[in-house]
């Protein structure tokens, strides 16, 4: 027969994973989130400056760069061209 602190201890568990998974879920998709914004907008900045570079165009990767792509992926890489080509930034 199963005992009733087996029991009791078991349910306590369950719950506490139950907040616990609460408490750290949200987060963690925003981190994974930004990971892969940065992956995709790392890319497009790469195949960017590849094709780029026969048309004398190249945006570096630096740290202001990679928060933007980071932040807002694909659309921060368009950001980037755009500031580019209007004021030379990047």
């Amino acid at each position: 027969m199963v005992d009733s602190n087996i029991i009791i201890s078991v349910i306590i568990c369950i719950i506490f994973l139950m907040i616990f998974g609460k408490i750290f879920l949200f987060p963690m998709k925003k981190i994974f989130k930004f990971i892969l914004n940065t992956f995709l907008g790392a890319l497009a900045i790469f195949l960017i400056n590849t094709i780029g570079t026969s048309f004398g165009f190249h945006i570096g990767l630096n740290l202001i760069n990679a928060i933007i792509v980071g932040l807002f992926g694909i659309p921060g890489a368009i950001l980037l061209i755009i500031l580019k080509i209007f004021c030379n930034i990047g």
